[in-house]
């Protein structure tokens, strides 16, 4: 008696049950479902993504926005030859990489060191209370920040009245780098550490067991056990750190920015938003803007080819 046979669906039929052949042969059989799940994804990705490179054309012309993106003229590397040679390009770009750099050094260190230290808190409700603290600045907005940083450091604000003197910080174009970066830090440290942390949990406690028992020290356990579980993090992060060097916020900057610290705190990012969106010269803007683009692109590349030669061969 011969009993009949179930369908199945194609990738459980016959050999190919669970191999590949039988799962295209069901994409191509239902891919109606498969372009219907896809399609917001991809008309999002083209709108807002691929659509606006076009825009990269007003940099190279002389931007009419009458006249549209065809029809405008077109002068070629005339923006950026006019930028290179600006008596103030150096002053622009050293600002921006002395931000940057300087925020980098200071700053990239700080998520790990809060990521060792909530580690070694044994009491779950202290480790809780503790990450909220940390957390919080970063659900601030950079405007409300900066408000908070100009009244702490207004001529009579608290930290005046804690030293006793009556000093304008805000107009000093020397403590400009050390409001932003600090600043910065305190905002957004906490919230970095969370990936750090959580490779921590990844830590052998066996290891850490059995260093401790051997007489390891802290940072003998640190460099042991834990170091090696956050390393590949570590890495992937200073990568792309670096990789948006020129990247400075500038919002924070512009936020931060008087007539009187100029000299330190006017980057490439407030200059594009002055030059484009006040002075109307787009073409301009735009070019000044590809050029931080491409800086930040070479650096990324550069600084992930060095890292895996020191890495053995471990990079992006």
């Amino acid at each position: 008696m011969k009993t009949s046979a179930k369908a199945h669906p194609p990738w459980k039929s016959g050999k190919d049950k669970g191999g590949v052949k039988g799962t295209l042969l069901y994409m191509k059989q239902h891919w109606q479902l498969y372009v219907i799940f896809l399609m917001p994804a991809l008309i999002l990705t083209i709108i807002f993504k691929y659509i606006p490179m076009g825009g990269i054309l007003i940099a190279f012309e002389n931007y009419n926005p009458i006249r549209g993106l065809l029809d405008s003229p077109w002068v070629g590397f005339a923006h950026f030859k006019r930028f290179l040679s600006s008596p103030d390009f150096m002053s622009y770009l050293a600002n921006t990489l002395k931000l940057s750099i300087y925020g980098l050094l200071w700053g990239f260190p700080v998520p790990i060191l809060l990521a060792f230290l909530l580690n070694r808190v044994v009491r779950v409700g202290i480790k809780r209370k503790v990450q909220l603290v940390l957390y919080m600045p970063n659900f601030i907005s950079v405007i409300v920040l900066c408000g908070i940083v100009r009244i702490l450091l207004s001529v009579t604000g608290p930290l005046n009245m804690l030293l006793g003197t009556s000093a304008d910080f805000m107009t000093m174009p020397e403590a400009f780098r050390s409001i932003y970066i600090a600043s910065g830090i305190w905002q957004g440290a906490g919230w970095a550490s969370i990936m750090y942390t959580a490779a921590l949990s990844n830590a052998s406690a066996e290891l850490k067991e059995a260093a401790i028992i051997d007489g390891a020290n802290i940072f003998q356990q640190i460099k042991a056990v834990e170091w090696p579980a956050i390393k590949d993090v570590v890495i992937i992060q200073f990568i792309m750190s670096a990789g948006n060097i020129m990247s400075v916020g500038f919002e924070k900057a512009y936020a931060l920015q008087t007539d009187l610290n100029m000299r330190s705190s006017e980057i490439i990012a407030t200059y594009v938003y002055k030059k484009g969106l006040l002075d109307g010269d787009y073409g301009f803007s735009t070019a000044v803007g590809l050029f931080n683009t491409v800086i930040n692109v070479i650096l990324l590349v550069t600084v992930n080819k060095i890292v895996a030669r020191m890495n053995e061969g471990k990079g992006l």
